[in-house]
């Protein structure tokens, strides 16, 4: 069998760097199948979808999975099985990514399973491959039969050095004072998830659109590679069966009950139970027999009327479902020191959304262990936010941390470790943990005022308070209405859910969903000034609870010192078989950590408290000191010889007082002189160049006896 013939379409980055595309060879009896290159990285796109809908769907079933292959790198997984499990934190976020740009480009009416996966195949140290999972599923859509108004491309863009570039290489990343990643179509943005060094709102524009003129490139590339490959013709489908006079009915009986309902500015709760009350009133009106044969279709139509109702609402009376005005918070409590034995805790309450958050503070060993196929590592800086079904009030069992908890999270994460001091200044491991106890929307964001909160009540010297807010969008043709702080029903039944986290300096991170096809750039810009307003106004609220770091740790928080030594006593602090730093930290009840560093050794020393601190670290400074001629030490007698006596005037280090340097006089024995333990003041008078061997003296800190003649 001969090799089949590739198509393939090369993509210019910037005159010297390129991605190229190519099908035809690979994975052929999926609906489509792409390999996307650039350098020596390589992801390998398939897509999927059934031949029908199943019955009773009135949704996307779409599920994207992208994972790293250790093979991709020449390396071997961890763990017992050395083989590839579950998706790891950074390959769940990079789904999120791609699967966040892509659904919105899906026909509203096509409910077939579609499976995106995105393989990497091939790694390259200084390629970033999220950038290019997004190109890689589109062009596997855009190629294919299944349904889809793309193509999309998702790109990196950065500023380093003052300079915007698109997919810069890892190296470059970690210079970066602005890092987005941003998907869009030929036409409109689509997605923007990263983090910034406190920019403004014009500097983070400017970088979406000039990420958006690359994707421009990469989307008619993916069109011109559709060509290549015969324009495939995109499959027929019939996926919804409708009952218009049903529709009709259903709006006629109801619109205008959901409509005083969605303007009383009930509680979510109460909110809910109307609403529910309204549909069962239709119900009530139905035959047994109707009911059952429709009730799919029923609660369908009846979910459109709520939409409609809520979205007229606010573009034509200016209506929000709780009587909030478009550009209005709503209200916040917040308390610190909630926990007595947490090292640091905070409730933040905004309106129905609340979250109880506590920071811990650990050593070096606490650090989590990077082990992925393309980094490799330690991270000291941790948040987890918790979603449980209470906080909505539903029943739902626990089954660990799902796609979502780990992308809020991972904005807060962002959020919040642009603020935090350098590790000169804070020598913490630092956990933060989200629990929240209510939801009604932006529960993410009110981890991040938490979070702010949590690390100040801790006295960690962070650089100034960050708050977060996501904004909505209701847009119908050529009217909008953007929405600060939206509820969890604004979100949705609107079009669009923008999270932006800052400092009253600048963006720290942001998230951009959307649920209809692009943004505009006037609408975006105006989400974000409008967002602007609404950090510093919750920022306002959060300094009345409190404003700046703690003044120290709390009093059951754990003690860390860091001191740098001479790479050349690391073995002394150690000692054979590490005899030295165990018995170190036994008797101070420490823990004690020794990392090279270059030409140093960084040592950390944590305790619970501040004399075993301070006990440790004499004993360390001790066996790292240098002894110097003309120094007085009060060392300790260890070895009485009838020559004179072995002094200890640094830990582990011994210097001989010779019988003719104890006092001014003869003295004709040692006997009675000094004896072992005895405290001594002496001077160190002298050290062999070759042996390292120390002479002391005492008597050249006595005074000499008159030798005048009125005295003799």
């Amino acid at each position: 069998m001969s090799k089949p013939n590739a198509i393939t379409k090369r993509i210019d980055l910037d005159g010297g760097r390129f991605i190229t595309i190519e099908t035809g060879q690979l994975a052929k009896q999926a609906d489509g199948s792409v390999i996307v290159r650039m350098g020596d990285a390589m992801l390998l796109a398939t897509v999927v979808s059934a031949p029908n809908a199943k019955d009773n769907v009135d949704f996307m079933p779409l599920t994207v999975d992208y994972q790293e292959k250790y093979a991709a790198m020449g390396r071997f997984p961890g763990g017992f099985f050395k083989r590839e499990a579950r998706l790891s934190e950074y390959e769940i976020l990079i789904s999120r990514l791609v699967d966040r740009a892509l659904r919105p480009l899906f026909p509203d009416d096509y409910h077939a399973d579609t499976q995106v996966m995105i393989t990497l195949i091939s790694g390259d140290k200084n390629v970033l491959p999220d950038s290019l999972a997004g190109l890689a599923a589109s062009t596997a859509l855009t190629i294919s039969n299944i349904p889809f108004n793309g193509p999309i491309s998702e790109v990196r863009v950065a500023r380093i050095d003052g300079k915007l570039i698109i997919n810069p290489s890892l190296t470059d990343v970690a210079r970066a004072d602005l890092d987005l990643l941003v998907a869009a179509s030929i036409k409109d943005i689509l997605m923007v998830e990263g983090e910034m060094n406190e920019v403004s709102e014009n500097e983070m524009v400017e970088a979406i659109q000039f990420a958006h003129e690359a994707i421009k490139k990469q989307c008619e590339a993916q069109l011109e590679l559709r060509a290549l490959c015969g324009n495939v013709e995109k499959r027929s489908y019939s996926h919804e069966n409708n009952d218009e006079a049903l529709r009709k009915n259903i709006y006629d009986a109801t619109y205008a009950k959901v409509y005083e309902v969605a303007k009383s500015g009930k509680s979510k709760t109460e909110r809910s139970a109307a609403f529910e009350a309204v549909r069962s009133e239709y119900f009530a009106t139905m035959s047994d027999e109707d009911r059952k044969a429709k009730e799919f279709l029923v609660k369908k139509y009846y979910h459109e009327v709520e939409k409609k109702a809520m979205r007229a609402m606010i573009l034509d009376d200016a209506i929000r479902l709780d009587g909030r005005k478009r550009d209005e918070v709503r209200p916040i409590w917040s308390e610190v020191n909630f926990l007595p034995s947490a090292h640091g805790s905070a409730v933040f309450t905004r309106g129905e959304t609340q979250s109880l958050t506590t920071v811990t503070l650990g050593s070096k060993q606490d650090t989590q262990m990077i082990d992925g196929v393309m980094f490799e590592g330690e991270n000291k800086f941790l948040l987890h936010y918790n979603f449980p079904g209470f906080s909505t009030g539903e029943v739902r069992p626990n089954r660990g941390t799902g796609r979502r908890e780990v992308g809020h999270g991972n904005l807060a994460m962002r959020s919040l470790k642009k603020v935090l001091p350098s590790d000169d200044i804070n020598p913490y491991t630092i956990r933060i943990v989200s629990d929240i106890l209510e939801s009604n929307g932006s529960s993410s964001m009110a981890t991040v005022c938490a979070g702010t909160l949590a690390l100040m009540d801790a006295g960690i010297k962070i650089n100034r308070p960050v708050s977060g807010i996501a904004m909505g969008l209701i847009a119908e043709g050529d009217r909008f209405a953007v929405l600060s702080d939206i509820l969890g029903d604004e979100d949705h039944l609107g079009d669009m859910d923008f999270k932006v986290t800052g400092t009253e300096k600048g963006i720290t991170a942001c998230q951009m969903d959307l649920k209809v096809d692009g943004l505009p750039y006037e609408i975006m810009l105006k989400a974000l000034n409008q967002a602007k307003d609404g950090r510093l106004h919750i920022l306002g609220e959060m300094k009345k609870t409190l404003s700046a770091p703690s003044d120290d740790y709390k009093a059951h928080a754990p003690r860390i010192v860091k001191i740098r030594i001479p790479r050349e006593f690391i073995g002394a602090v150690i000692g054979p078989g590490g005899k030295v730093i165990q018995e170190i930290q036994r008797t101070t009840n420490t823990t004690i950590s020794i990392e090279e560093v270059g030409d140093e050794g960084h040592v950390e020393i944590c305790s619970p408290d501040k004399a075993s601190i301070e006990a440790a670290l004499s004993r360390v400074k001790g066996l790292t000191a240098v002894a110097e001629v003309g120094t007085v030490y009060e060392g300790t007698v260890k070895n009485i010889q009838t020559f004179g006596a072995f002094v200890e005037i640094l830990p582990g280090k011994d210097g001989l007082l010779h019988i003719s340097e104890i006092m001014h006089k003869r003295l004709e024995s040692m006997e009675g002189v000094l004896k072992e333990g005895d405290k001594i003041k002496v001077k160190l008078i002298e050290v062999d160049p070759k042996t390292g061997k120390m002479k002391l003296s005492a008597k050249a800190l006595l005074p000499k006896p008159d030798k005048s003649p009125s005295n003799a």
